[in-house]
């Protein structure tokens, strides 16, 4: 039994998705999405998702091998840091650089992807940086695009320079009319009980920051067209 009201919103509960290829979305974000792919076919670009739903049991295996130094940790520059010579709170930090906090991604929600245009990058080839996105770029084409349209299909980028506690991510799209809703319903008490729950590392820092982690990294973002 999930200690939580509405689990699905802290990746708990994954029963309302909808399968796509390997993926899993939420049947309005899937729905919208399936329309965008066709309109941005007939200009040549191939919107493909690389990454969508993870629940809260991939997102803490991820958090726990970085907490335990058996994955690497970058720095801003995308630079190795060096694991032993941080304090726990400073590990933190360098984690939620990279990786969401379990229970406080918008992924667990269904509602927000990762996309490519599939002709012009493989998804093996691709790293999901910035530059892929930028002038020059396999990726820049289909990000001037989604700048231009995404929003006609209820998408929008939700990470953007200075409008939010995320980096910016141009391969980020969220499908705002219902991931605006799940935004409003999320409760960083809840959050506390998922985390006392869970068996994760770093709890006591976690746990300490809590209230800032949720402000900053799950509130704080760009705000969704009218």
């Amino acid at each position: 039994m999930s200690p939580v009201e509405h689990p699905h919103l802290y990746g708990l509960d994954a029963s309302f998705l909808q399968p796509f290829e390997a993926f899993f979305l939420e049947q309005n974000t899937l729905n919208a999405f399936k329309q965008m792919q066709a309109a941005a076919a007939q200009e040549g670009i191939a919107i493909n998702i690389c990454s969508a739903h993870r629940n809260f049991d991939k997102q803490l295996t991820i958090w726990n091998a970085k907490a335990c130094g058996k994955r690497t940790l970058l720095d801003i520059n995308n630079q190795p840091l060096d694991f032993t010579s941080l304090s726990k709170d400073q590990l933190m930090q360098a984690i939620l650089l990279w990786s969401a906090l379990p229970g406080s991604s918008r992924h667990h929600w269904g509602t927000d992807i990762d996309v490519f245009d599939l002709n012009t990058i493989s998804r093996d080839k691709l790293r999901l940086t910035t530059d892929e996105y930028q002038s020059g770029g396999p990726c820049h084409r289909l990000f001037l695009w989604l700048r231009e349209y995404a929003q006609q299909f209820g998408f929008y980028f939700p990470y953007q320079q200075h409008l939010s506690g995320v980096s910016p991510e141009p391969w980020h799209i969220s499908y705002y009319p219902v991931s605006n809703d799940f935004l409003a319903q999320y409760d960083s008490q809840q959050l506390v009980k998922v985390i006392e729950f869970a068996d994760i590392e770093l709890k006591p820092q976690i746990l300490n920051k809590l209230e800032y982690l949720v402000e900053h990294y799950v509130r704080f973002v760009a705000p969704a067209p009218d």
